[in-house]
């Protein structure tokens, strides 16, 4: 599976998902339980949820051909129509969740995130 150390590099994870493994991993402990995934969970067994996160992250970490649905799909092994669902279902666990899986920088980090960004690359604003 994708998701087990033996199909992709950490690197590799990490560039395909725009998170480590381990994070990908903590969440989808957080919602692997959800009730959304409940009517698919029966083909998929215990790998639904994680399926559902993964196809989500690669879907909002795509852009241009790449996040085509018939790509997208190839890549994960679901089929292009299933891909909105998987991606609609993930969203909506995830939003459930919000309070433990979503973060926003407070003022005080976007400022050293600022700091740091305008060190590295000398943009102002």
């Amino acid at each position: 599976m994708l998701y087990d150390g033996k199909y992709l590099t950490e690197d590799e994870f990490l560039s395909h998902f725009r998170m480590d493994r381990s994070c990908v991993m903590q969440l989808n402990s957080l919602v692997e339980n959800d009730q959304e995934f409940s009517g698919v969970s029966s083909k998929l067994g215990k790998r639904s949820s994680m399926l559902h996160i993964l196809v989500l992250l690669k879907f909002l970490g795509s852009y241009g051909n790449e996040a085509a649905l018939a790509k997208l799909g190839l890549m994960l092994g679901i089929s292009k129509g299933a891909v909105n669902d998987y991606v609609r279902r993930a969203c909506n666990v995830i939003l459930k969740h919000h309070v433990q899986a979503i973060k926003w920088p407070s003022i005080k980090e976007r400022r050293n995130i600022s700091g740091i960004i305008r060190k590295a690359c000398g943009f102002v604003n």
